[in-house]
């Protein structure tokens, strides 16, 4: 089978789609004919080495976090699954994986997948499995925002944002999306009350807010001053500023910035199912690459500048 692969850690030019065995389930294991993988900041970090403390340095290591696909077979003791039956899912993000999602076969513990979204895509169903469960989980579990409660989501023209803004919205909450301004017509139709440009608008002239959605990583400290009392602020861009401004803020009680890792087990997956199939979240894809070209998928998610996510078809 094809797997796409980093041979060492670097720019694009370290991705290879090598043949590789199948890999056969073992006991609570799930054997999924990938459709789908998209492309993620994860997988990116990875890749370029900034998370060698769970990649380690021993290569290949098989590229893509998520997938919406196909049950080939199951392992002993695994009875919620059977073969043929549509899911969706993510590898575990802080182990090393030979093979990802981004491979014609992926072999995961059954409660890290869950029953696929009927009516919708591999394509599309696979652009919901990170940024989906990244902004349910940041929303629901991490700043557990309430119904008329104003929003600020920021990077919202990204995966996580667009999910994000979508959720917020149908939550009911007013939703303030910061984005480039081109983007505004797009995300006012997923659900945004207002879109202000990020390259005109500084923190000092906005809000307060109840609850900000930070999915970019820098001035993480004048965000968290436009918090109303009480306010929340939760932030999935990761970088050593980050880090330092989250432990910083730590002082600041409920005004803390939060964070977390995205790691959705089989509950979150159906619960997100649940807002697809409703109607609340809607897939945002910009691009589409075969498995041959999952290069140019990631030189195209550095790039930025899109609205929604990079998908890799693994098959038709």
């Amino acid at each position: 089978m094809k797997t796409a692969q980093i041979t060492g850690y670097g720019t694009v030019d370290v991705l290879r789609v090598n043949d590789v065995d199948r890999p056969a389930p073992g006991a609570g294991e799930v054997l999924v004919s990938v459709e789908a993988s998209s492309v993620n900041g994860h997988d990116v970090l990875v890749r370029a080495g900034e998370l060698k403390i769970v990649s380690g340095r021993r290569f290949p290591i098989g590229v893509g976090l998520d997938f919406a696909g196909v049950v080939a077979a199951t392992g002993a003791d695994v009875e919620d699954y059977r073969v043929g039956e549509r899911v969706w899912g993510m590898v575990h993000p802080r182990q090393r994986h030979t093979t990802g999602g981004a491979a014609e076969y992926v072999v995961v513990p059954a409660d890290r997948i869950a029953p696929a979204p009927a009516g919708i895509s591999p394509v599309d169903a696979a652009s919901l499995v990170v940024a989906g469960a990244t902004a349910l989980i940041a929303l629901r579990d991490t700043v557990h925002v309430a119904s008329g409660e104003r929003v600020l989501v920021r990077g919202a023209a990204g995966g996580v944002g667009t999910a994000a803004l979508q959720l917020a919205h149908a939550l009911g909450c007013h939703v303030t999306a910061l984005a480039r301004d081109r983007h505004a017509h797009v995300l006012t139709d997923l659900g945004a009350d207002e879109v202000l440009d990020y390259g005109s608008t500084t923190s000092d002239h906005i809000g307060p807010f109840d609850v900000i959605v930070d999915t970019v990583g820098s001035e993480l400290n004048c965000y968290r001053s436009r918090l109303t009392k009480g306010g929340r602020m939760v932030t999935v861009g990761l970088s050593a500023a980050a880090l330092a401004a989250i432990a910083a803020s730590s002082v600041y009680g409920s005004r803390r910035i939060r964070t977390f890792s995205a790691n959705p087990d089989t509950a979150v997956l159906r619960d997100l199912a649940d807002h697809v199939t409703s109607g609340a979240l809607r897939p945002v894809v910009d691009s589409v690459y075969p498995l041959a070209d999952i290069a140019a998928a990631h030189q195209s998610f550095e790039r930025g500048g899109v609205v929604g996510k990079h998908v890799v078809a693994v098959s038709a």
